[in-house]
């Protein structure tokens, strides 16, 4: 279940990263909390909290190349790929030990 928070709160990141949480964002976020079993009310206290948690992202590195696929998706899910999100993203993937190319290859859809 860590595991599963820690990948949602990355996505509750994300969605924040541009000062502005999308009603698309948001839909998102519930369906990808109901999968997984995470609870409404943490799902809200995770959205109020979104921006502390810029700083904490990521910890775990195992799923590392689902979590950088899962935070492209979902960057793209409001229609928009703005450079705050692709910013937060290169963090992200640098800290997984992606390099830039890998990255690149990650957003055009072709995985290493």
């Amino acid at each position: 279940m860590a595991t599963n928070i820690e990948h949602f709160r990355n996505l509750v990141s994300l969605s924040a990263v541009d000062g502005n949480i999308e009603e698309t964002e948001r839909v998102a976020l519930s369906k990808i909390a109901f999968d997984r079993g995470i609870p409404l009310d943490r799902m809200n206290v995770m959205l109020n909290r979104a921006s502390e948690y810029l700083h904490l992202i990521p910890q775990n590195t195992v799923e590392r190349e689902k979590q950088l696929e899962e935070m492209i998706e979902f960057a793209k899910v409001d229609g928009t790929f703005c450079k705050a999100e692709l910013d937060l993203i290169t963090t992200v993937a640098e800290r997984l030990g992606f390099s830039k190319q890998e990255l690149n290859q990650f957003i055009e859809g072709k995985k290493c």
